[in-house]
């Protein structure tokens, strides 16, 4: 999978703008960087964290309760941060301060919790091409600079709602998004939304893993100068 960039970005969703943008902003002292309109009634909040993209999704019409994906916490190393400093933002999404290095993070890390570990292992490393690192907590893989931190839970929730408050997906930032859809769709990857192009502004696709958490796959123009594609539909 030919990657254009080695690191990974992050969504949540929420209904509650201010607080959140405070929270994000002041105590976890990220910047934002800008702010796009996804589509009527959401706009999304672009927040950099050494590299990758905190991307926090404010909707207008109420988002369902639901079970919580296999997303559970984002760490971000901070320098100066003498131990980890655990918070919880206005939703009560878990975000952790940790002194770089701290469990091998150097930059951020998503933990995740998953039924089976063997399995993930198989999706992160076999398919994905993670290299996997020692990690006493479960299971540790590295992309770039970013890390995926899994904890075996075989009470983590299955085919989680993608549209709901939380922690919702990951994305990784591919240059050739239709050529790595189909090659992991050929591995037997569960698709979540075949590619489409989002206007000028990038073409996105969604997988699955085996509990059927969602990770996006995007070709965004500012990355790599251009979608490379004619179709502008939008979902």
């Amino acid at each position: 999978m030919q990657l254009a960039k080695r690191v990974i970005d992050v969504g949540l969703s929420t209904n509650n703008l201010e607080p959140m943008l405070r929270f994000w902003q002041q105590d976890v002292g990220l910047r934002l960087d800008h702010v796009l309109p996804v589509r009527r009634g959401q706009k999304q909040y672009r927040h950099d964290a050494d590299g990758s993209v905190i991307k926090l999704n404010h909707h207008l019409e109420p988002l369902p309760d639901s079970g919580p994906s296999g997303y559970r916490e984002l760490m971000v190393a901070r320098a100066g941060v003498g131990e980890p400093r655990a918070m919880s933002d206005p939703d009560g999404n878990r975000i952790s301060l940790v002194p770089p290095g701290h469990d091998g993070i150097t930059q951020i890390a998503v933990a995740m919790a998953v039924r089976s570990l063997s399995e993930h292992r198989r999706f992160y490393r076999d398919i994905l091409g993670f290299a996997e690192q020692p990690w006493s907590g479960g299971a540790a893989f590295r992309l770039g600079d970013s890390l995926v931190l899994l904890r075996e839970d075989r009470a983590a929730t299955v085919d989680p709602v993608r549209q709901a408050r939380g922690w919702r997906y990951i994305t990784l930032q591919v240059a050739d998004i239709d050529a790595v859809h189909d090659e992991l769709r050929a591995k037997g990857v569960r698709e979540g939304l075949a590619p489409i192009t989002l206007g000028d502004v990038a073409r996105i696709s969604m997988i699955l893993d085996p509990d059927g958490n969602w990770i996006e796959l995007s070709r965004r123009a500012s990355i790599v100068g251009s979608l490379g594609y004619s179709d502008t539909s939008k979902p």
